[in-house]
C-alpha cells in the first residue's frame, strides 16, 4: 500500500474531514456500551499503528485539513443535545490534532501515550451516557434538569469526567495539548492559534453540556442514583488519569 494511501486510512482513526464521519456514524449506530467503550479506546490506537508505517513527507494539505477539522467539530458540539454525539464530535475534534505531534516525528511509544489519554475520559462519557439512556430513555442535554439534586452522586462524576474531556489541568490532554501550543508557537503560530481556540470553545460546550443536565429544577420522578461502588470506579480511573497527567507534566513541561 503506498504512503499517500496510507495517510488517507489513518485519517479515518485519527479523524479527518471527510473520514471523519464514519467514526461518528459507527459511535452513534453503537448502542452497547462495552462496545462503545471499546471503539473509542481502540480507534485512535489504529490511527497510531497506521502513521507509525508512514513515511511520506508531509503533504502540503495535511496540517490545513488538521486544523480545519479539530475547528469544525470544535464548533459542532457548541449546538449537540445528544451527549453520546457530543462525546464522538469531541473525540474527532481532540484526535485530528494527534496529526501534529505525528509531524513532529514524536515516537511511537509517546502517540499511543498520548491517544489513550485523551481516549479514557471520553470512554468513560459513553459509559455515562449510557446511564442516562437507560434512567432517562435518552441523553439529551436539557431534556431534563436538576440532575444534581436527583442523582447527585451520578452528577458529580459526570461533571469531573466533562472536565477531563475538554482538556482540562492537571489531566493529561492538557498536557498533551499545551506541549503541542509550546512547540508551534513561535515556528508555526497559526496550529497554536487555532489549537487555543478549539480549546477555548470545547471548555464552552463542556459547561453548555454540564449546565444543560445538571442544572434546573429536579424531577419529581425517583430516579436511581449511582451506587457507591460504582462511583469508587470512576474515582479510581479518574485519580489515576490525574495521576497520569502529572506526571506526564514533568515528562513535558
Amino acid at each position: 500500500m503506498s504512503d499517500t494511501l496510507l495517510v488517507i486510512l489513518a485519517g479515518i482513526f485519527l479523524p479527518l474531514f471527510p473520514m471523519s464521519m464514519l467514526f461518528n456514524a459507527v459511535i452513534d449506530k453503537t448502542t452497547n456500551a462495552l462496545a462503545r467503550s471499546i471503539i473509542i479506546v481502540v480507534w485512535p490506537l489504529c490511527g497510531v499503528v497506521i502513521v507509525s508505517n508512514i513515511t511520506v513527507a508531509q503533504p502540503i494539505w495535511l496540517v490545513p485539513l488538521v486544523l480545519f477539522t479539530s475547528t469544525l467539530y470544535a464548533v459542532r458540539i457548541l449546538t449537540l443535545r445528544d451527549v453520546t454525539q457530543w462525546t464522538g464530535f469531541l473525540a474527532t475534534s481532540l484526535w485530528a490534532l494527534l496529526w501534529i505531534p505525528v509531524l513532529q516525528g514524536t515516537s511511537a511509544e509517546l502517540l499511543y501515550s498520548y491517544a489513550v489519554s485523551m481516549a479514557l475520559p471520553l470512554m468513560l462519557l459513553v459509559t455515562l451516557s449510557t446511564g442516562l439512556q437507560k434512567r432517562f430513555g435518552a441523553a439529551y442535554t436539557d431534556l431534563y434538569g436538576g440532575l444534581a439534586r436527583t442523582i447527585p452522586r451520578f452528577s458529580g462524576v459526570l461533571v469531573v469526567v466533562v472536565v477531563a474531556a475538554v482538556a482540562t489541568p492537571v489531566f493529561p490532554s492538557f498536557f498533551i495539548l499545551f506541549d503541542i501550543v509550546v512547540e508551534t508557537i513561535a515556528t508555526e503560530p497559526a496550529i497554536s492559534s487555532v489549537l487555543l481556540l478549539n480549546w477555548l470553545l470545547w471548555s464552552w460546550a463542556g459547561a453548555r453540556l454540564i449546565q444543560g443536565l445538571i442544572v434546573g429544577r429536579a424531577s419529581q420522578v425517583k430516579i436511581l442514583d449511582m451506587a457507591k461502588p460504582t462511583v469508587g470506579l470512576y474515582a479510581i480511573v479518574l485519580l489515576g488519569l490525574a495521576a497520569g497527567g502529572l506526571y506526564m507534566s514533568g515528562e513535558i513541561l
